[in-house]
Order: structure tokens, then sequence, then C-alpha cells
């Protein structure tokens, strides 16, 4: 795996070959892996989100149905184009913005870090998400996938992604989905949380942050 973080001239080498270098538009595992991340939030509805590297915009037309405003970032100007064209109507904003640089978008109470975070070194990483957990609103929500098969050029496997950001302060996880191929994890600010169910009062769904019923965690005390 490389050492360092990836530049910007390597996504705009694959874009100038192909407009849909990853086949988001066409490969099944694409669009089951948007079905899995949007069954995932556990809010009906966001007022604000961001969606660092959005590429050509396929993940964000499908945010923005959940989204009041969307803010889509890329660092390869070909690939905002066709998002905006993909985007043209909704409340999406697209702007060429990478996670790592300077944090200038203001707070959110959905970030989306899909198949992004393992461009950046560990070191880099960690430093992202000190600003993501900073500019996550209270009980806001946080949800990472990630790509788990190894690829070379990659700075980070998709595990250790995922290690990284179960490991950030002031992130509390509270939902995911795994298999051989993709790993989903749902990450809140600590504080006060329900679950779905809890929060349409659903018979016996007092549930807190970590998981536990209320029940159990009076048994356990």
């Amino acid at each position: 795996m490389s050492p360092e973080s990836l530049p910007p001239g390597y996504f705009e080498k694959l874009y100038a070959d192909n407009s849909d270098p990853w086949q988001f538009e066409t490969r099944w595992y694409e669009q089951r892996k948007y079905a899995l991340t949007l069954a995932a939030l556990p809010r009906r509805q966001y007022r604000r989100a961001l969606e660092p590297g959005c590429s050509n915009g396929v993940l964000s037309q499908q945010l923005a149905g959940r989204c009041d405003r969307l803010v889509a970032t890329d660092v390869v100007e070909s690939a905002l184009a066709r998002a905006r064209e993909r985007v043209a109507g909704t409340g999406v904003e697209c702007r060429n913005w990478a996670l790592g640089s300077e944090w200038t978008l203001g707070t959110f109470d959905l970030i989306v870090l899909s198949e992004v975070c393992y461009y950046l070194d560990a070191e880099s990483l960690v430093r992202a998400m000190q600003a993501v957990t900073a500019n996550l609103a209270d009980g806001g929500t946080l949800l990472s996938v990630h790509w788990r098969h190894p690829v070379a050029e990659y700075p980070l496997s998709g595990d250790a992604v995922h290690a990284i950001l179960c490991a950030t302060p002031g992130l509390t996880r509270v939902g995911g989905y795994i298999d051989p191929d993709m790993r989903i994890d749902v990450h809140t600010t600590i504080g006060s949380w329900a679950s779905v169910a809890a929060e349409e009062g659903l018979d016996g769904a007092d549930v807190s942050a970590d998981g536990a019923s209320r029940d159990d965690q009076l048994r356990n005390r």
C-alpha cells in the first residue's frame, strides 16, 4: 500500500480516461451499496448533509431525497460537472473540496464518508476525523462505508479506515453492516440518542446509544 495520501492528480488521470472509472452508474455492487447506505441512515430526513468525494453524483442524487440541503464535494472538475448535471433542480451544492483540506464548510447533521477515507494516510485521516467530529452537530449522524478488499495504490485498507473511525473520540457507534466486500458503520456524537423504533414509540424499544435497552442496563447495575 502507498504510505502517503493520494494526490488530486491520481483522480484527475482516472477521470481523463473514463467519466465513470468505478462504474458507479452500472455495477450491481454499487447499486446494492447505495441501498444499504440509505437504509442504514437512522433519520428519515436531515437538514444539512456533507458528502466528500461525490464523484459524478450517483449517490448524491439519492441522498438528496433524504436531505433538505446537501454539500457534495470532489477535487476533479469533470466529475463535479457531471454531478451538477445529475442533481440539477435539487437542494445539492457541488463544491471543489477534499476530505483532509482546511474545513470551510460549516456544520452538518449528516456526514457520509463513502469510499473516500482510504485515499488518506493514517495520520491525515486522524486529523480529518477531528475536523469531522468538530463540525458534526450534536446528535448528528456519521455514516462511513468502504470496500474491504486490498487495493495496492491506497494508503489504507477499508478495515483500517473503520478501525480509525471507531476509535475517534467524541463518536458512539450505533449501527452498521459488514460482509466480505464492504463495511458500513453508523456513528453519532456522544449525547442523547434513541433508536428508530424508540423514536417512533414502539413497545419495548427504549434504547440508548450503546444499543442496550434500559431494562438491560438496570439488570447490569
